[in-house]
């Protein structure tokens, strides 16, 4: 027993050098046999990790980093989705290189400064028995860019100059082809960059261990530097990481194998895509679903457990079919693929999650839900919300009251439940 645990009736969380009261089981627990909540609130198991429930807080920018080093702000923003509930909280795109920023606030993890701040939030995180993990990112040509509230305010182009800390003249992609106007002029990455760009990678992955995180994502998606390399619009190399499928996903495999190497064997790891490039109107060669369908039965060999499926950002010509299934549809496809060729892949779904019901039924596990349509089938295996939690940090909780899941709440809230019954 910890001096700290003596000197309080409560046992303390551990991890944490100050007392603070014990949660457990951890908030957002089913209290009740796994039988009769929805999957939503039952376990899932990656590798040695285990979620107690398959609420993921997606990776989101804040622009809000000093020097690619997180402050009290991230430990605040993100230690309000794990007090309430939230399973799993991946921190934003986090840049391997300094010019893998999208903008000059963005975090980093490039350098060994920046373990100890990230460090703090996680043993935050496992005080309340909650994981961590943190997306890896390059933004590729769409780096050095303004923070979106400072285009809006100053009614400016988006680039980030040198006197505002930008690094326009060092700005990568896989071709030399501007995002738009308003970027920056990327150039082509030589061969030698290439293969530094994955020794960093994986020095970041290593730094990720050191700062605690349960887990890692690679970001390839949204138009940033591995997704640029996938799509023909933004790839027109003619060595080994251009051309044909094989070429254009290579850099992909590589950073994945340098990043495995460096993770412990119990550790998942993810990787988020975009699905499409929604680029099918153009009648010109894209990454679409077939290929990103091709590309998830390859990742259970590589190494990677669960892949987060987003879609978009390749280019501002985009044209994006949107409906509230827009790319839960496409996981629930690479899912169905995966699996019939007996891969074993979890599948995130993501995107405009913002009810009780619709979360529930993106994972509810298959079977006869509803005879009257014929039955259920699990679109994906974990959902992912960004925008909703930060209306409602609190969307745990509130989406278990509404499906009548009695859910552990965090100690110190424990007379903040709703009556049973009441209308939210």
């Amino acid at each position: 027993m910890s001096a700290t645990e003596a000197q309080h009736a409560t046992p303390g969380a551990p991890g944490v050098s100050y007392y603070m009261p014990l949660t457990t089981p951890s908030a957002g627990t089913a209290l009740a046999t796994e039988d009769e909540v929805p999957t939503l609130f039952t376990p899932l198991q990656l590798r040695s990790l285990t979620l107690h429930n398959r609420f993921a807080v997606s990776p989101m920018c804040t622009y809000s980093a000093d020097d690619g080093h997180l402050t009290d702000w991230h430990l605040v923003h993100l230690g309000a989705f794990a007090l309430r509930g939230a399973a799993l909280t991946i921190v934003e795109a986090t840049a391997v290189t300094p010019n893998g920023r999208i903008s000059p606030e963005d975090s980093g993890l490039w350098q060994d400064s920046q373990i100890g701040p990230l460090r703090r939030i996680a043993d935050y995180f496992h005080s309340q028995g909650q994981k961590i993990g943190i997306q890896l990112a390059h933004a590729g040509r769409k780096a050095s860019t303004l923070a979106p509230w400072l285009q809006k305010a100053r009614g400016e182009a988006g680039l980030a100059t040198a006197e505002q800390k930008g690094w326009p003249e060092n700005v990568w992609a896989p071709s030399a082809i501007q995002y738009s106007p308003t970027f920056a002029q990327p150039r082509e990455m030589t061969i030698e960059e290439i293969k530094g760009f994955v020794v960093s990678y994986a020095q970041a992955a290593e730094r990720a261990i050191k700062a605690g995180m349960d887990t890692v994502e690679i970001h390839a998606a949204h138009g940033y530097l591995l997704h640029e390399f996938f799509s023909p619009i933004t790839n027109k190399r003619t060595d080994a990481y251009g051309g044909s499928f094989e070429n254009r996903t290579r850099l992909l495999f590589e950073v994945i194998a340098a990043v495995r190497a460096v993770i412990p064997e119990t550790m998942p790891l993810l990787l988020r895509i975009s699905g499409t490039d929604w680029m099918e109107h153009s009648g010109e060669p894209s990454w679409d679903v077939p290929q990103a369908i091709r590309l998830a039965k390859l990742l259970p060999d590589a190494g990677v457990d669960l892949l987060d499926i987003s879609s978009g950002g390749i280019t501002p010509g985009q044209k994006i079919k949107i409906h509230p299934y827009y790319q839960i549809d496409i996981a629930s496809r690479v899912r169905e693929e995966v699996r019939a060729e007996g891969k074993q892949l979890l599948i995130g779904g993501v995107g405009m999650v913002t009810t009780a019901e619709m979360a529930r039924d993106v994972v509810q596990a298959d079977g006869a839900v509803d005879e009257s349509e014929g039955g259920h089938k699990a679109k994906a295996d974990l959902v992912l919300i960004a925008r909703q939690f930060l209306k409602e940090p609190e969307f745990v909780l509130r989406t278990a009251h509404k499906l009548g899941v009695h859910v552990m709440w965090p100690t110190q809230y424990h007379r903040a439940g709703w009556p049973k019954g009441s209308q939210l």
